[in-house]
């Protein structure tokens, strides 16, 4: 797995996730908003461009993450946890 991460992130230039909200919704669950910006190394594409709206689920117990949900649609994550946008 650290190894196809590695892959994917070689071909891009100043990939990152760029935070746009966090929203506490309860004592165990941080939902964070997010999206992704960066540029491919060989095409050029603009991930910034794209406007992606991803979301991550952060369950925390203890100060220690104990299970993390990724969602690469941001309504999906709303959906599923009975959120409005």
């Amino acid at each position: 797995m650290a190894e196809g991460q590695r892959d994917f992130l070689r071909a891009w230039e100043d990939f990152r996730f760029v935070v746009d909200e966090y929203r506490e919704l309860d004592d165990e669950r941080v939902l964070v908003l997010l999206h992704v910006s960066g540029r491919g190394k060989t095409s050029g594409l603009e991930l910034e461009g794209l406007r992606t709206q991803n979301a991550t689920l952060w369950h925390v117990r203890d100060g220690k993450v104990t299970r993390l949900v990724a969602y690469f649609d941001r309504n999906r994550a709303f959906a599923d946890l009975g959120l409005k946008e």
